[in-house]
């Protein structure tokens, strides 16, 4: 398996992984964000009025399967969005290094940052169609419903409807505005991973391990959110 495979698979994997425990408060975070669409602000309701009471509330009306509603097709977009920004980073890192510098090995921050960016790109435009649905899906509610609703069976029933009343064109709408913000996000995703690694390893002496890695990751999460919220709105 080569080593761009071998990224791609881990990369959609350990992104899985995280889902699974992260998705419940994504769906309270589109509904929060949905909520009072095209209304003004004394007009609309509150339904939610915060994470834990978004949770509370849509355990007491739908159950953990109004939390965990498309999950599935977020298992599909993690694999091929985070698949292409670590199977890609890499080989496009290193190819355009020896270009420049004639040493794929030499670090230089704008390249990286460009290759995040470029990885990210190709993921958003990879993931697109199950974005798409997956966010449908999570904002569907038959009890407290908020912003416009679209009744999918599940996944593939979600594609089937959008390429039957959309054409080709339905699955990937909103895919630029997608493409600049996982662009964002992927510059700094990977860049700052393996920043703050190294400064850990420098400044704090922590060695190759779980700690480093969960650390490191701590900090990358932290800067792929800041950058990535304002254009998720």
């Amino acid at each position: 398996m080569s080593t761009t495979q071998g990224a791609f698979i881990a990369g959609g994997v350990a992104a899985c992984g995280a889902v699974t425990f992260t998705h419940g408060f994504e769906t309270v975070k589109i509904r929060l964000q949905l909520q009072g669409q095209l209304q003004s602000k004394a007009e609309a309701p509150r339904l939610y009025k915060g994470v834990f009471h978004g949770v509370h509330v849509i355990l007491k009306k739908e159950g953990p399967r109004g939390l965990l509603r498309g999950l599935g097709s977020a298992y599909i977009y993690q694999m091929a969005l985070n698949g292409c920004r670590l199977g890609f980073y890499e080989p496009i890192r290193t190819k355009l290094t020896a270009v420049v510098f004639n040493d794929a090995t030499h670090q230089s921050l704008p390249i990286n940052l460009f290759s995040g960016a470029a990885s990210g790109v190709l993921g958003a435009v990879a993931g697109s169609p199950f974005c798409i649905v997956k966010t449908r899906l999570q904002s569907y509610s038959p009890f407290l419903p908020v912003g416009t609703q679209h009744r999918y069976k599940n996944a593939v029933d979600g594609l089937q409807q959008i390429r039957a009343n959309d054409g080709l064109k339905g699955l990937y709408r909103g895919v630029g505005a997608a493409m600049i913000r996982t662009g964002f996000g992927g510059s700094v995703q990977l860049p700052t991973y393996f920043l703050a690694k190294r400064r850990l390893v420098k400044h704090l002496g922590m060695t190759e391990g779980i700690a480093l890695h969960l650390a490191s990751s701590t900090a990358s999460g932290f800067a792929v959110c800041c950058a990535m919220h304002p254009l998720g709105m």
